[in-house]
């Protein structure tokens, strides 16, 4: 017997030069053993229960609807609202950044920064290539900052997230988003408070 832990609304598996093709099919469920599996679904979001916050039901089923793709979308625009119920809604990206007022005096204290994260991206133009492309990016090199990828099975005590622009592959919005426990401890900076979710 193999057992094997996972969750199906996080984010794919990341092959450098690949197609979407590519990265379905090194998924679990494209493997031939996949018709063998026994899968198991567990209930509760225990990152979430272990808060024992009274508003914990409500923001674990918000986060498997937004992994399920099952968050209410407006129709004019194709996105998701954020209710006011969900996380702390900042009006610009200085208020996100207000989030963590004390970063300028803890930014060399490890487990001060360990509890943070900021996650945005930016646009990068690589020259080492013989053909011109754009693609999306998160900056590292501030040690409070990380991808979303890279905080996929990280535990925070307080998320930031700039949704500028939208998440633009399965599962990211959904990792971002449960990386916390309790809505309050979630801030999101999302124009008009709407994003994609890619699912």
């Amino acid at each position: 017997m193999i057992l094997l832990a996972g969750d199906f609304r996080q984010t794919l598996p990341v092959i450098p030069r690949s197609t979407p093709a590519d990265e379905l099919n090194a998924c679990l469920k494209s493997s031939s053993l996949w018709k063998h599996v026994k899968v198991l679904h567990l209930s509760k979001n225990m990152r979430v229960e272990l808060q024992n916050d009274q508003s914990g039901n409500i923001f674990s089923k918000q986060l498997i609807d937004i992994g399920n793709g099952k968050f209410p979308i407006d129709m004019l625009t194709g996105c998701i609202n954020f209710p006011q119920s969900f996380c702390q809604l900042t009006r610009s990206k200085d208020e996100l950044i207000q989030v963590f007022p004390d970063v300028s005096q803890n930014y060399r204290n490890h487990d001060w920064l360990s509890e943070r994260a900021i996650l945005a991206r930016i646009p990068i133009i690589p020259t080492d290539v013989p053909f011109e492309f754009k693609r999306l990016q998160f900056p590292v090199r501030l040690a409070f900052a990380m991808t979303i990828n890279k905080s996929q099975g990280q535990s925070l005590s307080v998320c930031g997230i700039n949704l500028e622009n939208p998440c633009f592959s399965h599962g990211q919005l959904y990792v971002a988003c449960s990386r916390v426990g309790k809505p309050s401890d979630l801030f999101i900076y999302a124009p008009v408070n709407q994003t994609g979710n890619i699912v």
